[in-house]
């Protein structure tokens, strides 16, 4: 569920920084998109989760300046910007990471004395193609359906024709 922390983060970090609120969502589970092409992805690596020491890596790649060429991603998939070329805003990697951490801290906070469901709220409030159809690809199995929600357990809620399914990981398509 940290990886919707560090999604809020993200975001109030790039709002922070451009001023521009409207122009970023959140794709779920956890990317950033500015004006509807990814600008941000994060990644969570876990070891010993329910051990003594466990240990939670959070990996955030942010296309501050460039953003790789839409043509070196699969088709269909949502197309890469940056900050610079969308905004004009010319960030520093350093400056970034000054108004991240502490937005990360603010999220991470709420989560250990509040729990997941005002993550949730936020998150939803800013969920790319809510109420929309979406493809969402785990494997070679893809579901198509609209997007109702993400339930307690961050999982992606897709209503299909065949039903309503919770689906805990997935590629989404738009």
């Amino acid at each position: 569920l940290r990886s919707f922390a560090a999604a809020l983060a993200l975001r109030d970090a790039c709002v922070a920084l451009t001023g521009l609120s409207d122009c970023f969502t959140l794709k779920w589970p956890n990317d950033v998109l500015l004006n509807g092409g990814k600008l941000a992805g994060i990644l969570l690596e876990s070891q010993g989760l329910g051990g003594p020491d466990p240990v939670l890596c959070i990996g955030i790649g942010v296309n501050l300046i460039a953003a790789p060429d839409a043509a070196q991603v699969e088709p269909g998939a949502t197309p890469p910007v940056s900050l610079m070329a969308e905004t004009g805003h010319r960030i520093t990697p350093e400056a970034f990471l000054d108004a991240l951490a502490p937005a990360y801290a603010a999220w991470e906070a709420s989560f250990v004395t509040e729990g997941f469901a005002p993550l949730r709220a936020a998150w939803l409030s800013h969920a790319a193609r809510l109420g929309e159809p979406i493809r969402a690809r785990t494997g070679t199995l893809t579901r198509e359906g609209v997007f109702d929600s993400i339930d307690a357990g961050g999982n992606l809620i897709l209503r299909t024709s065949a039903g309503t399914l919770a689906i805990p990981a997935a590629e989404v398509f738009f």
